[in-house]
């Protein structure tokens, strides 16, 4: 399949030799109402886990979009909250090999604010732990939210590139406030 990655991009004007096929966030969107000097007290955090507040629970996974006219997938790394008894099995099993195939998928809330969709925070998930190493895949709900859409349908380069415009477009409103 002849696939173009390289793109002008309308946003910064610059040549971009290829498509970004991932984008994640660093945290779940309630990290971001915590005010910074209580973080330390509130928060515990790595790469693939959150607690806050001791009540909270986050687990740092991936929604894969099926890309039509190139390879894919299209990956947003995303935070799904957890049941605390629900947080607590990943962690006994987080080491454990084979635990794919041990662990049920589990429920969970988006807790990504994702740009280019309208409000994504809160939509219904399944978690599916994957083998160790791997983070989990994570499932919307069937609904016509835009996402969970292109979730089951998939997407074309051509919004791949809208996306990475619409990100970069964001990116510079931040830097020139």
């Amino acid at each position: 399949m002849n696939e173009k990655k390289s793109y002008i991009c309308r946003c910064c004007g610059e040549i971009h030799d290829e498509l970004p096929m991932s984008y994640g966030s660093d945290a779940p969107v309630y990290f971001y109402y915590i005010p910074e000097e209580e973080l330390e007290s509130r928060v515990e955090m790595n790469d693939d886990l959150c607690v806050i507040d001791d009540e909270h629970f986050f687990i740092k996974g991936c929604i894969e979009i099926p890309v039509l006219d190139g390879e894919g997938p299209f990956i947003w790394e995303v935070w799904v909250s957890l049941s605390e008894a629900n947080f607590e099995t990943t962690i006994d099993f987080w080491e454990t090999v084979g635990r794919e195939n041990e662990l049920e998928p589990m429920f969970g809330w988006l807790s990504t604010s994702l740009p280019c969709y309208p409000d994504t925070v809160n939509l219904k998930t399944m978690v599916h732990t994957r083998e160790v190493g791997y983070k989990p895949f994570i499932e919307l709900e069937p609904t016509d939210h835009p996402l969970s859409v292109e979730q089951r349908d998939g997407i074309k380069l051509k919004r791949i590139q809208e996306i990475a415009e619409e990100i970069c477009n964001q990116n510079n409103k931040v830097t020139n406030d």
